[in-house]
């Protein structure tokens, strides 16, 4: 098997789907401290089956999970898949039929791992067996984690003895052989516990036997007991029966009582009613003559509440005209207000245009002295301008020819400078136009790269159309090899399904009889109806059961003829058996289902004759028909089968091989085809881009000389330019120094402007005065203005209100008039009810005479009513007496005839038999005197007490009895079962253990040769040995290193430097690799205790390991020299923080592009 792929999905650091490609050869993993580079060491121990979170770095397994970042969510689930190729078919047999290999491990946080190979689910013991049997596993010393070579070498010699079974690949020995005794243990804890089961059994017996002797005296008792209760029940229902008749007398005498009585009820009653008729018409005149008295009353409420509401509403009209005059007198003193403001408001205005009138002059001679200062500054402002713009005028006339000479003197100097300059470049550029390239050489360049450009790319065109013929080509090859393929699986998945139902993983010891026979294809039923179950007796000696060999019939040595009926075949005819069957096939003869019949009569002892069918006709008269195939027929079917199968498996694979054959001539031809057309295209890119290359050539030449023409036409422009600039730069001096020399002086003109600044600013302080007085005027008059129009609106407000006083004093006057006129109407209103009430109080009076005298009657019928209530009540109690004696008696009666019922059922219940039955359950004779009822009870009790005194019995124990004895003889039958695969199971253990002593002893033998040659080469010289230590048996003992590097002695590991036991240390594990290789070997940093001589040694035991082992080399490091030794680099970054990522470069191809 090939490790060749490992791929990871959120993976602890490894958060996105990466894939690490282990390819042949040594192949390094580098990267900084800290960026996830043992995590891939983590994940291939643990998709092999690591159960302890602390191997892979964690403090429980949910760790591996990706538990997020700066920028990433945490992950719930974690993947790991590793591809194994396996077209060596090393693998185990469970799984070797196919070619790659896919295990896989994922695991939900919080929900445990799942592990697949390829896709079904499988145990985690399975996926650990399986990576044992490759001699590799999480626990495989093919791993070496960082520090491992130290623990290798500090490791007690009984922990080294692991590196030995793992190059004797006795790991999954080991794991079964643990197993093994696990299911030996359980077997003998079974055989203990089924021990003391049958032991508990056996006691369960002894007391059931015991209780069936109690339950035989109980049934006695209980017999006892219902005669006793019978003549119980009988005595309790002749007492029964006594009261009963008594009851019925007593009753039959309370019934005629109770019909007196009744009669005397219905006279009064009749009396009694007579009365009460008379009564209702009494009741309701004296209700209407009530009524009308208190319709009386009523109305005379009703006229004094009429009182009380007339009074307090000539109340409430002297409050209004109270209300009234005060609401007037408000008014008439709200007009004299009016009044009153309107007079202020007529003073106030006159006094303001008395005053309007006289500030009118002070605003005219105001308004003119303003006018005059004004027109004063204005003429000392315009000569103070005049002035300042000659001042100014002469100062720029004067900055601007001192700045024009300046100007012309830089301009001059400036000019005559660029004018030498680009004469100097005028110059140059002539000079180096003579050495510019040829642009009719660089055009012609560019028309020969022309056509090799179009003749590559038309080569190209052609390679591409082979390479799609040759590409179809490979997939029409690809689909009869995929078809083989499946073919081949099928068969091969057919061929496993009854390979392992034929011979099944932990099948016993001893093979069955059927797997050492074969028989003819459409004899299996016969072979199957003639042997029966014998078929899977085996023919080990040491099974229970056995066939031995007693050799065929020896006629002439008096042995029994075994002739078969005259047609008859010999079954053995069509059987290829072991010798053990001779005898049993020679007396077994094969017919036609109709001759089987006829020809049985003819059989002689032990002789049978079957059927190709299935049927069966033996000697002694037995026949069984062909109904179903028997699991011994179905066998030997499946095993023809097989062998066909088997057969057509192998043409299958050959037909794959030639189909592969073509698929891979195919394929090599694409592949030729492929780098035909990438040789193809690589010369046309060259052949292009040489085109671009002489097309940029030839366009850099055509620019260059028109720059260079355009460079000379714009340098003589520049110096014609510059000649005229010089020119005009000393004109321009010479015009400013005769303008300055013109200009004169300006003293006298800036004191006059000064002068007349200073006029200028008294000026103006005294306009502003003038200015300030009229402002004053101007808002003191608009001050007046406003306060007239504001008098105006409130002489208009207080008009408004003086009118709608004298409108509301106007309309008071009417409403007290009202007021009065309604005072005197309820005035009036009192003196009208006094006289109606005088009239109703002489009809009250006459009402109430009439109903006393309604009332008086209807007392007297009352009266009478009640006497004739008195005695209906004194009829009634008679006749309730007489019935509750009646009741009572009833009572009594159907309490004697419910005690029969109650009686008669509880017989029922108790004795299941009618009370006519009792004296016959009793065993009563006629004449019989019988005892008291009590004393029968008391016998009942005792016999009760008596059967109590047994306790609890166990009716059923004789049943149980038989059921414990005959599970007693199951248990005996499971206990020698049991006793016989423990010895099986012994038998096994010790072949496992002289199994993996021999292939121990093998082992190391050769890993001692190994690690002395490894050893030398490491050290160039000296000498190193194994020896077992500890213990005799190699299974138990300790592994102990000799080692002698050159010019010193031997001695143990532990007392060489640390350099040197590290080389001893990897020479031991590669040792191991020699012996049994494990697919891939994994070490982590193991370089770092190594200087450069010693890091040089360890890569070239590296390079020989990988060209012998096959093994393929995993390398963790940091060292510099070990990378460079490397067959390919992955580089594992962490660009974002806490995620990282895998990046690959291959140095081989990496030299062979520095060489191109």
């Amino acid at each position: 098997m090939k490790f060749t792929r490992l791929r990871l999905s959120g993976f602890k650091s490894f958060v996105e789907p990466t894939e690490l490609f282990v390819e042949p050869g040594l192949t390094a993993v580098i990267g900084p401290n800290g960026c996830g580079k043992s995590n891939l060491f983590d994940a291939m121990r643990w998709v092999m089956g690591e159960t302890r979170p602390s191997s892979v770095r964690g403090s429980e397994m949910d760790d591996v999970i990706f538990a997020g970042s700066a920028g990433r969510p945490a992950r719930n689930v974690a993947e790991v898949t590793l591809f194994i190729d396996n077209t060596d078919r090393t693998a185990g047999s469970a799984f070797n039929e196919f070619d790659t290999i896919e295990v896989s491990r994922r695991i939900e946080r919080e929900a445990g791992s799942v592990y697949r190979i390829n896709g079904r689910d499988v145990r985690q013991r399975d996926v650990q067996i399986f990576f044992a049997d490759a001699s590799s596993g999480a626990g495989s010393t093919a791993f070496v984690r960082q520090g491992q070579i130290g623990l290798l070498i500090s490791q007690k010699p009984l922990a080294r003895r692991a590196i030995l079974e793992e190059a004797a690949g006795i790991g999954g020995l080991h794991q079964r052989r643990h197993e093994a005794e696990l299911r030996l243990r359980a077997a003998e804890t079974n055989l203990s516990r089924l021990e003391d089961v049958i032991r508990e059994v056996e006691g369960q017996v002894a007391s059931l036997k015991r209780q069936a002797r109690q339950a035989s005296r109980y049934r006695n008792l209980s017999g006892h007991i219902r005669k006793a209760e019978a003549l119980a029940h009988y005595l309790r229902w002749t007492a029964a029966e006594a009261r009963s008749a008594i009851a019925a007398e007593e009753l039959s005498s309370a019934a005629a009582t109770v019909a007196g009585a009744t009669e005397t009820a219905a006279k009064a009653s009749t009396v009694q009613s007579d009365a009460a008729a008379t009564l209702p018409p009494l009741r309701h005149t004296e209700a209407e003559r009530g009524a009308a008295h208190h319709r009386l009353i009523a109305q005379r409420e009703q006229l004094d509440a009429e009182e009380a509401r007339a009074r307090e509403a000539a109340q409430r009209i002297r409050q209004l005209i109270a209300q009234g005059q005060a609401d007037a007198e408000r008014e008439q003193l709200l007009e004299h207000d009016a009044d009153s403001a309107l007079s202020d408001l007529d003073r106030e205005t006159r006094t303001l245009n008395s005053a309007a009138d006289s500030a009118g002059e002070d605003l005219a001679t105001a308004q003119q002295l303003a006018d005059e200062m004004s027109a004063t500054l204005a003429e000392t402002e315009n000569l103070l301008e005049r002035l300042t713009a000659e001042l100014a005028e002469w100062n720029a006339r004067k900055s601007s020819l001192e700045r024009g000479q300046t100007l012309a003197t830089a301009l001059l100097d400036s000019s005559v400078n660029q004018l030498s300059d680009a004469q100097a470049r005028l110059d140059a550029a002539l000079e180096s136009a003579k050495d510019a390239p040829d642009v009719h050489a660089a055009e012609s360049e560019t028309e020969r790269a022309r056509g090799t450009s179009e003749g590559a790319r038309a080569a190209a065109a052609e390679a591409r159309a082979r390479f799609q013929d040759a590409e179809a080509g490979e997939a029409a090859a690809r689909t009869p090899l995929e078809a083989a393929e499946h073919e081949v699986q099928r068969l091969s998945a057919e061929v496993k399904a009854l390979g392992e139902l034929l011979h099944p993983e932990g099948e016993g010891l001893f093979p069955p009889l059927v797997d050492a026979v074969t028989v003819q294809s459409g004899y299996e039923a016969a072979l199957a109806a003639a042997l029966g179950d014998d078929l899977q007796a085996p023919l080990d000696s040491s099974s229970p059961h056995h066939w031995r060999d007693l050799g065929p019939f020896n006629i002439k040595d008096g042995d029994f003829d075994p002739a078969l009926p005259a047609g008859a075949k010999a079954l053995g005819d069509f059987v290829k058996a072991p010798a053990a069957l001779a005898r049993r096939l020679a007396m077994t003869g094969l017919v036609f289902p109709d001759q089987g019949a006829a020809l049985q009569s003819q059989l002689k002892p032990g002789q049978r004759l079957v059927s190709a069918r299935g049927d069966l006709w033996r000697w002694d008269g037995f026949i069984a028909s062909a109904d179903a195939p028997s699991a011994s027929a179905i066998r030997l079917s499946q095993r023809n089968r097989l062998t066909t199968l088997e057969v057509e498996a192998e043409e299958a694979r050959t037909l794959r091989a030639a189909r592969f054959s073509e698929y891979s001539f195919a394929k090599d031809a694409r592949e030729a085809a492929r780098e035909a057309l990438r040789q193809a295209e690589a010369q046309e890119r060259g052949a292009e881009q040489a085109l671009i290359g002489s097309q940029d050539q030839a366009n850099r030449a055509a620019r260059a000389a028109a720059e260079r023409a355009s460079q000379l036409a714009s340098l003589e422009s520049e110096i014609r330019r510059l000649t005229q600039s010089v020119e005009a730069a000393e004109e321009s001096q010479r015009q400013a120094v005769s303008g300055l020399e013109e200009l004169g002086d300006g003293v006298a003109l800036s004191q006059n402007v000064a002068d007349v600044r200073g006029r200028t600013a008294d000026t103006r302080t005294k306009a502003s005065e003038a200015r300030g007085a009229l402002e004053g005027l101007r808002r003191e008059g608009e001050a007046r203005q406003r306060r007239l129009a504001t008098i105006a609106d409130e002489q208009t407000r207080w008009n408004a209100r003086k009118a709608d006083a004298n409108t509301h004093v106007a309309e008071l006057v009417r409403r007290q008039e009202e007021l009065t006129g309604e005072l005197g109407t309820a005035e009036q209103v009192p003196q009208a009810i006094a006289e109606k009430r005088n009239a109703l109080l002489d009809a009250i009076a006459t009402a109430e005479t009439a109903r006393n005298e309604a009332s008086d009657a209807r007392q007297q019928a009352e009266t009478l009513l009640t006497e004739a209530d008195r005695h209906a009540k004194a009829a009634d109690a008679a006749l309730s007496s007489a019935r509750e004696e009646r009741a009572r008696a009833q009572a009594l009666s159907e309490a004697a005839s419910q005690r029969i019922e109650e009686l008669k059922t509880r017989i029922h219940d108790e004795l299941e038999c009618a009370p006519s039955e009792l004296a016959m359950r009793a065993e009563i004779k006629d004449g019989e005197e019988l005892p008291p009822l009590d004393q029968a009870e008391k016998r009942v009790e005792r016999l009760k007490n008596e059967r109590e005194q047994l306790g609890g019995v166990n009716l059923r124990a004789e049943e149980e009895a038989v059921e414990q004895e005959t599970r007693l003889t199951t248990l005996v039958a499971d206990r020698d079962d049991l006793t016989g695969a423990i010895d099986r199971l012994r038998r096994g253990i010790q072949s496992l253990n002289k199994e993996g002593r021999e292939r121990l002893l093998a082992s190391f033998e050769k890993v001692n040769a190994n690690f002395q040659e490894l050893f030398t080469k490491l050290f160039e010289g000296g000498e190193a040995k194994l020896t077992f230590t500890e213990s005799e048996d190699p299974l138990e003992a300790g592994l102990e290193i000799f080692a002698r590097p050159p010019g010193k002695r031997l001695q143990s590991l532990a007392l060489l430097s640390g350099g040197e036991q590290a080389l001893t240390a990897m020479a031991l594990i590669f040792a191991v690799f020699l012996v049994n290789p494990a697919p891939v070997c994994v070490l982590d940093e193991v370089d770092a205790p190594l200087d450069d001589a010693n890091v040089e040694r360890f890569c070239n035991m590296l390079n020989r390991m990988a060209e012998m082992s096959g093994t393929r080399f995993l390398v963790i490091t940091h060292h510099a020299l070990t990378m460079s030794r490397m067959d390919r680099l992955f580089g594992v970054t962490m660009a974002e923080r806490g995620v990282s990522q895998l990046v690959s470069v291959s140095l081989d191809e990496a030299e062979k592009i520095a060489a191109e």
